[in-house]
């Protein structure tokens, strides 16, 4: 069951970045926009895992700092998703994350 919520947590990671492009396509009329927000969103997040979520991130987080990190960036995936139109999306999205991040709390993941 542990390896099983890691596989859960690090698809949950997946899904924001998706969850921001599919904002991104849908946002604007404009294709320039479109394109612009689809995949520089995405970019964005991917850097912002890379210096500060990864596991071995250029400045890695610990207590709080971490835990505020972790709320924005699923927060941002679930944010996405309600802009982009798929609210039911986005509270399953909130319900796996907060079963998830429960479990890898008392496990010590």
């Amino acid at each position: 069951m542990k390896a099983l919520n890691l596989v859960v947590i690090f698809l949950l990671e997946l899904a924001v970045l998706a969850a921001v492009g599919l904002w991104g396509f849908t946002a604007r009329p404009a294709l320039a926009w479109r394109l612009l927000l689809g995949l520089g969103g995405p970019a964005v997040m991917i850097a912002l895992w890379w210096f500060f979520g990864a596991p071995g991130a250029t400045h890695q987080l610990h207590g709080p700092a971490r835990a505020a990190f972790e709320l924005a960036w699923f927060g941002t995936g679930a944010a996405a998703l309600t802009a982009a139109g798929f609210t039911t999306w986005a509270l399953t999205f909130c319900a796996v994350f907060a079963v998830s991040k429960t479990l890898a709390i008392i496990w010590q993941q």
